[in-house]
């Protein structure tokens, strides 16, 4: 499998874009790479990793999108040229099955959309993310790609959300639970209530509608897959990443402050370990860009090569499972159920 890699993008570019594909490489050993960047900035680094550059192809792109760009910039500025384009339209030409950026977002979803076009019988791609639970994981979209959201374009998300889930594990009919302020059918957006009724009237055998669901349950895994639009999921993903934050570095300054709690975390330490790789935001890093033509993972732009390298894996398993082919096949499944209603 090619992967197609924007070695540009984020904020420590070439350094820890080709770090992380060199751990993907080592663990899945058929990978193989399309890397686009700055020649002088990026040949330098792939030197450091003979094993990765002797799977990789490299392209020169004179243009790099910077991560302040506004998307119409980027877009008037790196169509056609820029690293981000090129890595995105090698999978356009099937030259790649999937496109790895950990570049500037707004820039990444304009230049992708353009590009590649959404599938048939999408509205608007969504961004999704895997969310650690109680339970395991739970995939939440849209969590920054479109600020609202129609009843129509909702149910879409669910659609792509369940799809993914599918893509991801052997769970062939994923739990899609609607975020509201309440779990009581009244409550909440009339878009929110219309695609709450549209998901119970389609009864589609891909997923199980489990109604609404409030923002205690996504980290309680109350269903796999949460639907949102992307002001609210936006939020959401960054009030969680910051409350993990919070609670690891405080734990850390609580098990230190004495002689005996100092020697209680020794003790302690294996269960603190495996808390702190629970809330590892590198563990689920790679966001992925739902309801477009072609496989395009987003990774956090401050993320380090373990991360980028789970970005990597991320468009991997999607391409390997047929993301696009699930997605397109519930879309016509959804439509067949409309029209013979």
């Amino acid at each position: 499998m090619i992967i197609s890699l924007d070695a540009m993008g984020g904020d420590f570019g070439p350094q820890i874009a080709l770090a992380g594909a060199d751990i993907a490489l080592t663990r899945k050993p058929h990978l193989r790479f399309v890397i686009h960047g700055e020649e002088d900035r990026v040949l330098p680094v792939l030197a450091q990793f003979p094993k990765l550059q002797a799977v990789s192809e490299f392209h020169n792109c004179e243009v790099s999108i910077a991560m302040d760009d506004k998307p119409s910039k980027a877009l008037r500025r790196g169509r056609w040229k820029s690293g981000m384009w090129k890595a995105v339209e090698a999978v356009k030409h099937g030259q790649a099955s999937a496109c790895i950026s950990a570049g500037n977002t707004g820039a990444l979803m304009a230049m992708s959309k353009f590009c590649l076009r959404t599938l048939p019988g999408i509205d608007r791609p969504a961004m999704s993310a895997i969310w650690p639970t109680l339970k395991g994981e739970s995939v939440v979209l849209d969590v920054g790609a479109n600020i609202g959201a129609t009843a129509g374009q909702l149910v879409e998300y669910a659609v792509m959300g369940s799809a993914m889930v599918r893509a991801l594990s052997e769970n062939s009919k994923p739990t899609v639970g609607l975020l509201n302020i309440g779990v009581e059918e009244l409550k909440g957006l009339e878009d929110v209530r219309v695609a709450g009724q549209m998901l119970r009237d389609a009864r589609l055998d891909s997923m199980h509608y489990h109604g609404f669901v409030e923002g205690n349950d996504i980290g309680a895994g109350t269903v796999d897959v949460v639907v949102t639009e992307g002001f609210s999921g936006n939020i959401a993903l960054k009030t969680a990443e910051g409350t993990a934050k919070q609670i690891t570095r405080q734990l850390s300054v609580a098990m230190h402050r004495t002689l005996m709690a100092k020697i209680g975390y020794i003790f302690a330490s294996g269960a603190f370990d495996f808390l702190r790789s629970k809330l590892d935001p590198r563990n689920s890093n790679g966001a992925v860009l739902l309801g477009l033509n072609g496989v395009v993972i987003k990774s956090h732009g401050g993320t380090d090569n373990e991360g980028f390298a789970a970005a990597v894996e991320m468009g991997h398993d999607m391409a390997a499972n047929g993301l696009l082919e699930k997605i397109t096949r519930d879309l016509e499944h959804f439509s067949t159920r409309k029209e013979q209603e």
